[in-house]
């Protein structure tokens, strides 16, 4: 069996290269998650069949409401998650990935219901740009008016770049709202360049309900570190600070979630000195990395996939952790935003697994994570 960081490696140098292992191909588990305004848990991602579904509470996709995608293969694997939203008035929106048919090419698409899930629109395109390139790893949050905002990660300046035989490192990230719940959006704008190709972007409200983004970035001259900017065309700051100097992308992105005290905790995956870890460290308000009295960033060497949640000073952090036998879901609790930690153990698996999700229901922490037996939901407490 490869180790982990063997399993690393062989996976960076795929992406490099742009050739995939000789292997089965994984099961199709990532899941989107969401409360609906009376307080329930919804699901939506792949049956075993390839069939995106929509089903409340914890349990199998299979026994979901299948939903109408036309001719889309939907992408739903690793940083590919499907993404799901309630409004009022019965507003359910629910974001994917039409993958393409040139390899990393795609679209993002959007199902959007009035009835609270019962009937679905046809899926549309949300951005502007309907050129066969990459838009993925998209996304999707309301702000505190209301406003819908979508971010994926794009390459039409890459390809413009390599048209007009100019360097171009990475993807750039994109975004664009809608005022209208998600019937029509306005232009692309243009976030940042030099994203990098395939992690998914995190966005987290702010106490003022503007939205902020945290990505992972391309530095100069190659650094695969961190970015944060607020959904306002504000410039991106430099986040994290491993200076992982790797010409690839690590498949493995970063959570973001606001602090009591005005900043942000956030957490991340890289090399720093060597070593690879997931860290989990504080944010100013403004996105740039601080210390403070407990320790910043704090280094988890056996995580993967981590994410992030806060409610007020309530704040978990949850990862993935495989033992050689089985997959073991971890997490950190705090109650006093982030002064001291609580180590949990939520759940074990094994059998393949998607990436841990958390979730925010009031006052309410809560973990939602699929393995090929079903999904499972799991509240965070001491």
């Amino acid at each position: 069996m490869l180790t982990r960081r063997q399993t690393l490696a062989f996976g960076l140098a795929a992406c490099a290269a742009g050739t995939q292992p000789l292997a089965a191909p994984p099961p199709k588990l990532a899941t989107a998650a969401a409360f609906d305004p009376a307080g329930k848990l919804w699901l939506a991602g792949l049956d075993r069949a390839g069939q995106l579904r929509l089903r409340q509470g914890a349990g199998p996709l299979e026994e979901g409401q299948g939903l109408d995608v036309g001719e889309d293969r939907v992408a739903a694997d690793g940083e590919a998650t499907p993404r799901l939203l309630f409004g009022a008035d019965g507003l359910v929106l629910l974001s994917y990935v039409r993958a393409g048919l040139k390899p990393y090419t795609g679209d993002v698409r959007l199902l959007r219901s009035l009835d609270g899930g019962a009937h679905f629109a046809p899926a549309i395109t949300v951005h502007q740009d309907r050129q066969p390139i990459t838009h993925r790893f998209q996304a999707m949050a309301f702000d505190g008016q209301g406003s819908l905002h979508l971010a994926w990660i794009d390459k039409r300046d890459l390809e413009a770049a390599q048209a007009a035989g100019r360097p171009y490192r990475g993807a750039a990230v994109y975004r664009n709202v809608s005022t209208d719940g998600g019937a029509s959006f306005g232009p692309d704008i243009k976030l940042a360049d030099h994203a990098c190709e395939c992690c998914r972007i995190a966005l987290s409200p702010a106490a003022d309900g503007r939205l902020a983004a945290l990505w992972r970035h391309v530095f100069e001259p190659n650094e695969r570190d961190h970015a944060f900017a607020w959904l306002d065309g504000s410039a991106p700051v430099r986040a994290s600070l491993d200076r992982w100097a790797i010409d690839a992308c690590p498949h493995h992105g970063p959570g973001l979630a606001a602090a009591a005290d005005g900043g942000w905790h956030a957490c991340w995956y890289g090399q720093r000195a060597g070593e690879p870890a997931v860290r989990l460290g504080r944010l100013d308000a403004q996105g740039r990395p601080t210390d403070h009295s407990n320790g910043s960033p704090r280094a988890l060497p056996e995580a993967e996939h981590a994410d992030l949640v806060s409610a007020g000073e309530r704040v978990s952090l949850v990862w993935r952790q495989f033992d050689g036998r089985q997959t073991r879901l971890q997490a950190l609790l705090s109650g006093d935003d982030g002064r001291r930690w609580q180590a949990l153990e939520l759940a074990q698996s094994s059998h393949p697994n998607d990436h841990p999700r958390l979730l925010r229901h009031g006052e309410q922490l809560w973990a939602v994570w699929r393995d090929t037996q079903g999904v499972r939901a799991l509240e965070i407490h001491a």
